[in-house]
């Protein structure tokens, strides 16, 4: 018995050093430990790259134009879940993609979700000013000439799922997956004529992987039972995939722009020959 159970030791070594990696992405650590705060950066670097416009449009997001309109709740098979699968604030998402798009210089965005703050912030700046007899005016706020409306459209979970798994002398290992899938929906509208200039549809893939193993085995003349589980799931995160999205569909809305004339891009060449 005693030679059997040195034999299981090595199988649960190797058992455990199996999900010391990611499964999403190989020999990445799934946990890794983050000493201070980090700055979070643009997912789609094409849309830091992407050049200067000649002239910055001033544009606005307000906080019903830009919503998660699916409904979905986080899927759980076990109980009943009141949790949203989709944040509900994705304008921040794309308030956030549009200010840092060319690395901020393509866009003028101007305060919309916090409009009501605003508003009686400057009328208490007035009403001091003038208790106090102060001549000074309030710069006029910034109109914008483009809005930015859509929202979060669709959410379906198990678009496709399935796994492989095989066992031998009672020594097992499966893995499966899950993708679930998120739509996001862009326009770009002209406040003046209120028409509808751009209008972009993207979509993400999320994946969920879980793999497993355990050896299964009967010892002391096959009267003792000894089993030994391990195993691991990773999901993508739901929201750095609607981040990504969305930054993809503020992108593809800049190239329709430049196909239609809406803006142009600064040609550095032409500027330098210019100069010099």
């Amino acid at each position: 018995m005693e030679t059997r159970l040195k034999l299981l030791y090595p199988l649960v070594i190797l058992l455990s050093s199996c999900t010391n990696w990611s499964i999403l992405d190989n020999y990445i650590p799934p946990v890794s430990l983050t000493k201070q705060s980090e700055v979070g950066t643009l997912i789609n670097k094409d849309l830091a790259a992407i050049g200067k416009p000649f002239l910055k449009p001033t544009i606005a997001v307000y906080p019903t134009s830009f919503t998660d309109q699916t409904g979905q709740r986080r899927s759980n098979s076990s109980y009943a879940s009141f949790s949203t699968a989709i944040t509900q604030a994705p304008h921040a998402y794309l308030i956030r993609a549009l200010q840092h798009a060319s690395n901020g210089e393509f866009f003028d965005v101007v305060e919309r979700v916090g409009l009501d703050n605003l508003t009686k912030e400057r009328q208490l700046i007035r009403s001091t000013r003038k208790s106090h007899k102060e001549n000074k005016d309030l710069l006029p706020l910034t109109f914008a000439g483009l809005l930015m409306e859509g929202g979060v459209i669709g959410y379906e979970s198990n678009i496709k799922s399935g796994g492989l798994g095989a066992r031998y002398l009672g020594i097992g290992s499966t893995k499966e997956y899950r993708q679930d899938i998120v739509t996001v929906s862009l326009r770009t509208i002209s406040v003046s004529t209120g028409k509808v200039l751009t209008e972009v549809l993207t979509t993400k893939s999320i994946l969920s992987v879980a793999i497993s193993q355990d050896a299964f085995r009967f010892v002391s003349n096959d009267t003792e039972l000894v089993e030994i589980e391990n195993g691991m799931v990773e999901n993508e995160s739901v929201n750095i995939a609607l981040q990504n999205a969305i930054e993809t569909a503020v992108l593809e809305t800049i190239n329709l722009g430049l196909k239609k004339n809406l803006w142009r891009i600064v040609d550095e060449e032409i500027l330098n020959n210019i100069r010099g």
